[in-house]
């Protein structure tokens, strides 16, 4: 099979469209023939080099296609765990020491085939293509849990979300708006920006050229945003901080911009302020939030459809922040 790997850290030049051997199904495991694989942020951190990661590594750890073994469509579930230490039996699934995120811990899903847990392959809706089922599983399930499960997102709320044509930023805008809060997006352009209201924020300010503390302020009478999701870091941190009411929730999955913000601790216990960490989901969450894309109450935003052999221009496209929602790839 054809496979976009790593051979080591480096830029999108990096990357390889190349033959790899043909993976073999262990005990438990199905064998998926991928028809769409979705770009993550997390592929970037890979091919620019992580920790304890070997390469080559094959990319990617979101993908649909089909069941060789039963013909059944499906979507890939990206992570395990052990499945029996007390996170996971608390629902706390991210939090197991043996969490394994595909595409990272493992060769992922930028591939021709791929086996699987069976227990890691979900059943899809006929009417759903492969090219949207590709792109819900992580950013759905991270957002869900951002705005859901940690972030305790109540109705009649003020949310902000930086850089809101994201991935995870769309997927967070609609799964706010449903839950009835009042939407404020950020976006570096004027197009994004019209994009965001057409997908349902109440507010968009353009954070290239806005003030977005001062905005944020007179927007809420100088209360400030119940919550405030942010994916960006270093960049972002300190405004974050500022935006948030007494007692306002910051919560992030992220730090794109850097990892070590300047933070005026005063700030935090003064005024009460929690900062919640998250990262992906558990299996409850995944399901909850596929029932919404099944019914189609909630849907991927597409940005573009590349062959999975171009994806450097995809990586390229992604970090230079051009894409507004996914980038799909296909073999």
């Amino acid at each position: 099979m054809k496979a976009l790997r790593v051979p080591a850290p480096g830029g999108p030049e990096v990357l390889r469209w190349e033959d790899v051997p043909d993976p073999t199904p262990g005990p438990g495991q199905v064998t998926v023939e991928i028809k769409a694989a979705s770009v993550n942020h997390l592929d970037i951190w890979v091919r620019k080099g992580l920790p304890g990661i070997a390469y080559p590594r094959i990319l990617g750890c979101d993908a649909a296609g089909i069941v060789r073994e039963t013909g059944q469509r499906v979507l890939v579930n990206p992570a395990t765990s052990c499945g029996t230490c007390e996170f996971c039996a608390s629902g706390e699934k991210p939090l197991c020491r043996d969490y394994t995120i595909r595409g990272e811990h493992e060769d992922g899903t930028d591939a021709q085939l791929l086996c699987v847990p069976r227990a890691n392959v979900i059943a899809i809706p006929d009417a759903l293509s492969f090219e949207i089922a590709a792109a819900a599983p992580l950013v759905y399930l991270t957002a869900w849990r951002l705005v859901i499960t940690r972030g305790r997102l109540q109705p009649s709320e003020d949310v902000l979300i930086w850089s809101a044509g994201a991935g995870v930023g769309t997927a967070c805008l609609q799964l706010a708006r449903r839950a009835g809060a009042r939407v404020i997006a950020t976006a570096s352009t004027d197009e994004k920006a019209a994009k965001l209201k057409d997908l349902g924020a109440d507010l968009v300010l353009n954070h290239a050229r806005e003030d977005v503390v001062k905005r944020v302020r007179e927007i809420t009478g100088k209360r400030g945003v119940d919550l405030v999701v942010d994916y960006i870091g270093k960049e972002t941190w300190t405004r974050s901080l500022a935006c948030l009411r007494r007692g306002g929730r910051l919560v992030t999955c992220g730090a794109t911009s850097g990892h070590d913000p300047v933070e005026d601790l005063r700030h935090v216990f003064y005024r009460q302020l929690e900062i919640i960490g998250c990262t992906m989901g558990n299996d409850k969450e995944l399901e909850d939030v596929l029932r919404l894309v099944f019914r189609g109450e909630v849907r991927p935003v597409i940005d573009s459809v590349l062959p999975m052999k171009d994806g450097a221009e995809a990586h390229r496209r992604l970090e230079s922040r051009q894409a507004f929602g996914k980038i799909v790839l296909v073999p």
